[in-house]
C-alpha cells in the first residue's frame, strides 16, 4: 500500500477542500399564501404546491 513521503500541508489540504461549503437554499414565494419555502417543495405554511393542495393542515385544538 502506498504512503505519503512529505506530510501535506495544511495550505495545500486546505486548498483542496475548497469546494466542500454550505450554500443557501434557493427559496420560492407561495403564490397561495405569500410565505417563503424551498424550491420544489410543499408550502410549509399552507400546504400547496405547484397551485394544488398537497398537504391537508391538521387543526390544533
Amino acid at each position: 500500500m502506498a504512503h505519503p513521503k512529505r506530510k501535506t500541508s495544511k495550505t495545500r489540504r486546505d486548498k483542496r477542500r475548497t469546494h466542500y461549503k454550505a450554500e443557501m437554499p434557493t427559496l420560492a414565494v407561495c403564490p397561495n399564501c405569500g410565505a417563503s419555502h424551498v424550491y420544489h417543495t410543499v408550502c410549509g405554511e399552507c400546504g400547496y404546491y405547484r397551485g394544488r393542495l398537497a398537504v391537508e393542515k391538521a387543526v390544533d385544538m
